[in-house]
């Protein structure tokens, strides 16, 4: 049994505060918006871990003052990626604990890695361009997602004509050109496309709910606990 903070108290915060307690873990701390200067050392030192889907502009703070009282923190917010790489070198240099994940679905992740031997394969047929569209609900503040850039990201690193990702309406011959929509309360839906002038193929995973997300991010806790470095859902799943 552990006892959580969650960091961020929206619709992922409640579903894996559920999930939490099925698995007989405690949620001693929530922090949101209401209470944000509770999130401190002595409130930290209480916690084994702490799972942190809050919001852009407070992801970086939060695993910071994590990284202070040397709580290990499992991080799924997005938007935030212009400071991971100096996270990831202070989670060294301060021997700390984090885990990263743009998305904690196990179909997901299965997902990113069909999507790089795609890659592989098309590298080869320079006829057929490379797009991307994602789908999610209308109170998702970042686009695109940090799915999408995960996806994109393995594309570029196999596919040899593509060395960036672009959000449209920005466009290049050198991008993974991304279309991000925002409608309804959509989960999530990714699609790669590959089209040339005879045929498309597409490859596309659908989040049904918040449950597979939430279950990830709990058992990625569980993962860490005892553990020092950082950490991704390849060590989880040993992909």
């Amino acid at each position: 049994m552990l006892k959580i903070a969650l960091l961020g108290y929206g619709k992922m915060g409640k579903e894996i505060e559920k999930i939490a307690l099925s698995r007989d873990h405690e949620i001693p701390l929530i922090i949101d918006i209401d209470n944000f200067t509770d999130l401190n050392e002595k409130n930290l030192k209480k916690v084994d871990v702490a799972i942190d889907f809050s919001i852009p502009g407070s992801a970086y703070e939060n695993i910071i003052k994590c990284f202070e009282a040397n709580t290990p923190v499992v991080s799924g917010t997005t938007g935030w990626l212009d400071k991971f790489e100096e996270v990831k070198k202070l989670c060294g240099e301060k021997n700390q604990t984090f885990f990263y994940a743009s998305n904690y679905s196990l179909g997901v992740n299965l997902f990113f890695k069909l999507n790089e031997h795609l890659a592989q394969m098309m590298n080869h047929f320079n006829n057929y361009e490379v797009s991307m569209t994602e789908i999610h609900h209308i109170h998702k503040l970042d686009a695109p997602s940090g799915t999408a850039i995960s996806l994109a990201e393995g594309i570029i690193k196999n596919l040899d004509r593509k060395k960036q990702w672009t959000l449209l309406p920005g466009t290049g011959e050198a991008s993974v050109n991304i279309e991000a929509i925002r409608e309804d309360e959509i989960p999530g839906t990714h699609t790669i496309r590959y089209d040339s002038p005879v045929d498309t193929i597409e490859i596309t995973h659908c989040t049904k709910n918040r449950q597979g997300l939430a279950l990830g991010a709990v058992v990625a806790a569980e993962f860490i606990v005892g553990k020092k470095g950082f950490f991704n859902m390849d060590h989880l799943l040993n992909l």
